[in-house]
């Protein structure tokens, strides 16, 4: 079968820790699509990528047709499982924002095995955000899903049993991009953000299908957790932008407090392209405010560009806190708007520099403790790390506490692990903390995401 040419699948990599050795596995997510492009020997489903312009247009219509001549069977969806990873009441679940989860099992060597699409015994009959929150004390998972028909936004709760409950809809006037929310103690937090889902527009000025319109505010719409329907949200304004990816949210007195990472005109044309685009991104991390009692809104710039994949201490998620990543921040302190590039001072605590020609994925926060036992920043940040000039990869272990230059540890793969989206560490008892000593852990994985194989 040519699997290299096969496009925007997903294929996981994991690293394995016990006993002080490390076992690296790369395995695909045996999705509904994948297994029909293996069967034709290439690429037949529509990627997000080709929706641009009259071309656009033709590949839509090419799909649908072979859906309609039953060449293509999308009875068990067409996504792609591509984006995050999530584990929840005994499931790792291989998410990606168009479709539903699939579960997979980890075997006692490490291995992956794909078990199926989970529709939560048919309750979920519409798309699963990549992003759902599982709330550390109740251990509930809060998720949403968007389409491009009404209802264009569904929120949902899952129980921490795995009972799925009643879809609450929630209303926007447009189909729109909505790849992250939040949750706070007491309240769910929806983005409708300027970024359209526009298929008039492709074709006629040859654009991407969703474009941003920076004449329109940005709304967040603030839930209580547990609602039964969308009477009581409530919509607050700020000025237009867009946000991929939140880093946490809580109350404190009559307000919700939401930490993101704020783009200011995403251009997704560009983002489309490649890396001769010489892309430049802009994401800054911004504090964002919303007033419950007055329905007023604030925001506040508290970093330099360029943040994104911010992470927390997965026991702080709905509280105050510090952010990790490449760049570790403590909101405790005062940020200085005033510079022009991440320097450490004021809120900016540690920044670990890969090097020249060195790039790495998403960093995953471990605490060496559960819950808040411990300091919030007591642990280590794992994350897959490529130099493109020796053509090697390896997975680096810092001290999230002193963010020192020197790693805890580095293990090196045996080929290359091409850059992708989100990770996710777990221990074989299903929680997200180490021990005291990174080598003496029991069944310790961590997971990365690509979306394509690996270079041998």
């Amino acid at each position: 079968m040519a699997v290299n040419a096969l496009c925007f699948c997903s294929m996981i990599h994991g690293l394995r820790i016990k006993d002080g050795k490390a076992t690296y596995v790369s395995r695909y997510v045996r999705t509904s699509r994948l297994k029909q492009e293996e069967f034709f020997g290439g690429a037949k489903f529509t990627k997000i990528g080709d929706l641009k312009g009259i071309f656009g247009l033709l590949i839509v219509n090419i799909q649908m047709l072979r859906e309609k001549l039953k060449v293509l069977d999308v009875s068990y969806g067409t996504g792609t499982a591509n984006t995050a990873l999530i584990y929840h009441h005994g499931k790792l679940l291989a998410l990606s924002e168009a479709d539903k989860p699939y579960a997979l099992k980890v075997l006692e060597d490490g291995d992956l095995q794909t078990l199926g699409l989970l529709d939560y015994d048919k309750r979920l009959a519409h798309p699963f955000t990549a992003h759902p929150k599982v709330d550390p004390v109740t251990g509930e998972m809060f998720t949403f899903g968007y389409s491009r028909t009404p209802p264009y936004v569904t929120y949902r709760v899952i129980s921490k049993d795995g009972i799925m409950n009643d879809p609450v809809p929630i209303t926007i006037p447009d189909p729109i991009m909505m790849h992250d929310f939040a949750i706070t103690e007491n309240y769910a937090i929806f983005m409708d953000l300027p970024l359209f889902f526009n298929p008039k527009e492709m074709v006629k000025e040859n654009k991407f299908i969703f474009s941003f319109d920076a004449n329109k505010k940005a709304r967040f719409g603030i839930l209580p957790r547990y609602a039964k329907n969308e009477l009581l949200l409530k919509w607050f304004n700020l000025p237009s932008c867009f946000i991929f990816h939140n880093a946490n949210a809580w109350e404190q007195g009559d307000e919700v407090v939401l930490i993101t990472s704020r783009l200011k005109n995403p251009d997704l044309d560009t983002v489309n392209g490649t890396i001769e685009d010489n892309l430049e991104i802009t994401n800054e991390l911004y504090e964002m405010r919303f007033d419950m009692k007055s329905g007023l809104a604030s925001q506040k710039k508290l970093s330099a560009p360029a943040i994104d994949f911010p992470r927390v201490n997965e026991s702080y998620i709905g509280s105050i806190g510090k952010i990790t990543g490449m760049v570790k921040f403590d909101l405790y302190a005062e940020p200085e708007p005033e510079k022009t590039k991440l320097e450490v001072g004021g809120n900016v605590q540690g920044i670990f520099d890969l090097g020249a020609d060195r790039f790495g994925s998403e960093a995953v926060f471990v605490p060496c403790r559960p819950g808040i036992t411990s300091e919030e920043d007591d642990g280590y940040l794992l994350f897959f790390l490529h130099d493109e000039k020796t053509g090697k990869s390896a997975v680096n272990v810092i001290d999230a506490k002193t963010m020192s230059a020197d790693p805890v540890a580095v293990v090196e793969l045996p080929h290359r692990v091409p850059y992708g989206f989100h990770a996710l560490f777990v221990t074989e008892s299903g929680d997200y903390t180490c021990s005291d000593e990174l080598y003496s852990m029991g069944n310790v994985v961590l997971y990365d995401f690509h979306k394509e194989p690996p270079t041998l």
